[in-house]
């Protein structure tokens, strides 16, 4: 996923979408906004796009059409629908369509945030079992190993679970806060330094193998991934 997820609504009235687009934007999230159907699909087709926020009422196309045409060529790009209509039959079309959640105007946009972020979430689960590369670094979440140039980094599942974690969201500025309560569960007391020692473990580990530390420091916020294959190292 990219360093803000990748959002695209397809709304065609402006006052909506204005509202949506800013609200999400001042969350973090990128926003891309069009007001056709094909202008979305054309959009997907050229664009990465992390999730869909889409109307059912557009003036070429409709919501269903637009997610039906979706489902063919991307079956797992998460898709939530936001319109007016309500109605349960509304509901269950939509998501037979292939929607991934459905949310009916008007809302709360705190709603639409927490639903975003599941969707969001779920992707990343789903995610898990694949195979994480960053060209001779290699992380195989299912048999916990990790690799590089086919030689074998001894990490302990903290470590493994840290190095994975932050390698998933390669070129994310991540907060400390933001990674104890990812990695470890809980919240981050501010008086302990437990993720500097587990990054410096990783970093001493991979050191060890000849591989050059992906683990750059964020002054001010925390941590982020680079890549192991940059010809500068990306230490502090």
């Amino acid at each position: 996923m990219s360093a803000a997820p990748q959002l695209l609504l397809v709304e065609d009235e402006p006052d909506v979408a204005s509202f949506v687009q800013q609200g999400l934007s001042e969350e973090g999230y990128a926003v891309d906004w069009v007001q056709e159907g094909r202008r979305a699909l054309e959009h997907i087709r050229q664009t990465s796009v992390d999730l869909v926020l889409l109307d059912i009422r557009l003036p070429d196309l409709s919501g269903i059409d637009v997610c039906e045409r979706l489902r063919l060529h991307q079956p797992d790009l998460p898709i939530m629908m936001l319109t007016a209509l309500d109605a349960v039959e509304d509901r269950v079309k939509g998501l037979r369509a292939g929607a991934d959640d459905y949310l009916p105007k008007p809302f709360a946009f705190d709603e639409l945030l927490a639903r975003i972020e599941a969707l969001l979430r779920r992707v990343e689960q789903t995610d898990r079992t694949e195979v994480l590369r960053d060209g001779p670094l290699a992380l195989d979440p299912a048999a916990q190993t990790c690799t590089y140039e086919d030689e074998e980094v001894s990490l302990t599942p903290t470590e493994f679970d840290l190095l994975a974690y932050l390698m998933a969201r390669r070129g994310q500025a991540l907060s400390r806060d933001t990674i104890h309560r990812d990695v470890w569960g809980h919240e981050f007391d501010r008086g302990t330094n437990l993720i500097d020692v587990y990054v410096n473990y990783v970093r001493r580990k991979l050191d060890d193998v000849g591989c050059p530390s992906p683990i750059e420091t964020v002054r001010g916020v925390g941590y982020r991934y680079t890549s192991c294959t940059d010809e500068e190292d990306s230490r502090d």
